[in-house]
């Protein structure tokens, strides 16, 4: 594990200046995005895309894709780069993962990304809900392949075996930014070594797993580097990097805008150390192009890859 440092925090105002060219978007529009944005207000299922008004919104969404969110729009923890609301939620909706799994059938998904706010007031963080939507989207849509980007569930590995024997396609679990600045940028509950042990747990179950890193929050390349080399040795298969946007004033500023050319950097070291996958540029997030590694055929499809998995 990389060797902690005392806490730099980073700064409170703008520090990096105007957005540069390479992080340009254009406007939703289309006819497939109007369907899925509409489908998605039907079935009343919230979106990470939205929440965290994710810069692919677009791209995604006019590709008849989207990254789902379960379990209410209120989370329990308040990570100070995250734009989704923080207070206490409402009880859940026992019928979400069946609604869940009827929109995916209706838009024929081929891949779907289901996350969650944090429910630490939920006595399992939420895990049955989990295993209970992945049952659910194996049932209506048993060729959909199904990503589930999960809490902590602050380390109880019961819990997480709950979701694991749903058996995701891929389990992923952000670990967000280097281990120095973790405690300025996460939720006092959530721990860097906490994070590598989730996801070193999930690999243990034998299920494909995954992470992701904000860049441009104060991080150094060593540390980058060393959080890298951790996740690979946690036996993460795959690995995002994105530039970090600051979605409101009351968030934490961008430091430093990252280039092209030093993300291509990050995935040339990423495919050394032996990720299965990197998508690694300005706009990438979490879920961006998830299909992807699948489609091009690098990994296995499910059913030969977690049949049977301890």
């Amino acid at each position: 594990m990389a060797t902690s440092h005392r806490l730099s925090a980073p700064a409170a105002g703008p520090v990096a200046g105007p957005k540069p060219p390479w992080l340009k978007v254009g406007l939703p529009r289309g006819a497939t995005y109007a369907y899925v944005k509409g489908l998605l207000a039907q079935t009343r299922l919230a979106t990470v895309c939205e929440n965290s008004r994710c810069p692919n919104l677009s791209e995604c969404w006019s590709s008849g894709t989207a990254t789902v969110l379960l379990m209410g729009e209120i989370c329990t923890r308040a990570c100070k780069f995250c734009h989704i609301a923080v207070g206490v939620p409402a009880p859940l909706d026992e019928g979400e993962p069946e609604a869940l799994a009827q929109a995916v059938k209706a838009l024929s998904l081929r891949y779907v990304v289901v996350t969650s706010v944090d429910r630490d007031d939920l006595p399992d963080g939420g895990a049955a809900h989990f295993a209970r939507a992945i049952g659910a989207l194996r049932k209506e849509s048993p060729h959909t392949l199904v990503e589930v980007l999960i809490p902590d569930f602050q380390g109880n590995t019961e819990h997480l075996a709950m979701v694991a024997r749903a058996r995701p396609t891929v389990a992923a679990h952000n670990l967000e930014t280097v281990e120095r600045l973790t405690p300025s940028v996460r939720d006092r509950r959530a721990g860097y070594g906490q994070s590598l042990e989730v996801l070193r747990f999930l690999k243990q179950q034998g299920l494909y797993t995954k992470s992701s890193l904000m860049l441009g929050l104060g991080e150094t390349e060593e540390e980058v580097e060393a959080a890298m080399e951790d996740l690979r040795a946690a036996g993460v298969d795959v690995l995002t990097l994105g530039q970090y946007l600051q979605p409101s004033p009351r968030h934490l500023a961008v430091q430093r805008f990252i280039t092209p050319e030093a993300f291509e950097g990050y995935a040339r070291l990423g495919k050394a150390l032996g990720f299965l996958y990197v998508a690694s540029g300005p706009l990438v997030r979490s879920s961006y192009k998830a299909a992807e590694f699948f489609m091009q055929g690098l990994v296995a499809p499910p059913h030969e890859a977690c049949d049977g998995a301890a």
